[in-house]
């Protein structure tokens, strides 16, 4: 402890408070000009993304570890290696602002306040989960926050849903909508982009581009792979999505756009996943070893903002180190509450199915189980 101490009251009067640093330029699809390209980061604001990534990071290889002891069950689908995304959006939004996104959603989840246990206790079917324990893995929602979903594309048009009522209630709020680019190709979202751009609707559409849907690359996929400007008549970005700072300063730019009433914008995040599409897909048999290797080696959005912060003199190893020990310290006890956290019990199992007294009695397994459904 001593140690700590010292490194602890060597620091905060040596370290840079804030820097300024180049940005890769976004490419543009009918804009005259686009985000900066450069971004101001303060060493708040930097230990405070890294604390998050971080935090997503080792709670998603919790997940893995979990899932692999069988204690999580059915589907799940990992978010590491885009940890900028969810981040950048989140630091380039107000929490008054909405998002919504498919089924790919523990980041999103915690970005938007949900707590590590919570999520983790979700993932184990727990009561204490964020939709108590009968949500799962692709079903969690906070405060303006929309899931989780499980049906590819359907989360657009309710994304336009959520625009179309910020717009009509007159809030200058906007709504961020996700999709992948394994769902690029639906007819609902070219629907949606439609009735967006003919209302003007505050809504930024965003196609994360993890370079594959489900084990397809892009490539065999898609006959155009500039999904930026699959909007068409919608202008569009092409961004860095693994790094945190390209994703802030285009949301940003994004949100003022829409704020402003021009109407809806296409974002195209260029991204990575390291595990697998979800738990049951390995994930090296449409691609290799060497090349997730290569990309976690020159490309990780973690290391990008280390690197940058200590090259400036923001943070130190030994400070990021305490951070990183916090981090697997909250982790492993969400685990151990999402591993004893008891089961929802059968009482509960048909709550919440209907907003207010339920028409009729629900029916259990046999004709002579009869369940209530309270909300």
């Amino acid at each position: 402890i001593g140690t700590r101490m010292v490194v602890s009251a060597r620091s905060f009067a040596d370290f840079t408070p804030q820097a300024s640093f180049p940005i890769k330029k976004c490419d543009l699809h009918r804009l005259e000009e686009g985000p900066s390209d450069e971004a101001l980061l303060t060493r708040e604001q930097g230990l405070q993304y890294y604390r998050t990534m971080q935090t997503v990071r080792r709670m998603e290889l919790k997940a893995d570890q979990l899932y692999k002891q069988k204690i999580i069950r059915g589907f799940c689908h990992l978010y590491d290696g885009q940890e900028a995304c969810a981040m950048g959006i989140e630091a380039g939004i107000n929490p008054t602002d909405h998002l919504i996104t498919a089924y790919r959603a523990h980041g999103y989840t915690f970005t938007r306040g949900v707590a590590v246990r919570e999520i983790l206790a979700e993932l184990t079917g727990r009561r204490g989960g964020v939709a108590k324990g009968k949500g799962g893995s692709m079903h969690m929602y906070a405060k303006n926050f929309y899931g989780g979903n499980g049906i590819v594309g359907a989360q657009v048009p309710l994304g336009a849903g959520v625009a179309l009522a910020c717009q009509y209630q007159g809030n200058n709020q906007v709504c961020v909508t996700l999709y992948g680019d394994g769902a690029a190709n639906q007819g609902q979202i070219f629907e949606s982009f439609n009735m967006a751009a003919l209302w003007k609707l505050p809504c930024i559409f965003i196609c994360e581009n993890n370079k594959f849907g489900m084990g397809t690359s892009v490539e065999r996929s898609s006959a155009s792979t500039d999904y930026y400007k699959r909007g068409d008549y919608i202008p569009g970005l092409k961004v860095d999505g693994m790094d945190v700072l390209c994703v802030r300063e285009a949301i940003r730019f994004a949100a003022d756009y829409c704020r402003a009433g021009k109407g809806p914008i296409v974002m195209e995040l260029e991204t990575y996943r390291y595990h697998g599409h979800s738990m049951s897909d390995p994930g090296v048999s449409y691609r290799t070893r060497e090349e997730i290797q290569e990309v976690r080696t020159k490309n990780d959005p973690i290391s990008m903002l280390k690197e940058r912060m200590l090259s400036n003199n923001m943070s130190s190893v030994e400070e990021l180190k305490e951070i990183d020990l916090e981090i697997r310290k909250v982790i492993e006890d969400a685990a151990q509450y999402a591993i004893s956290d008891p089961e929802p019990s059968l009482d509960e199992l048909c709550n919440h199915i209907y907003a207010r007294d339920p028409p009729m009695e629900v029916r259990g397994t046999n004709p002579w189980v009869k369940l209530k459904s309270v909300s």
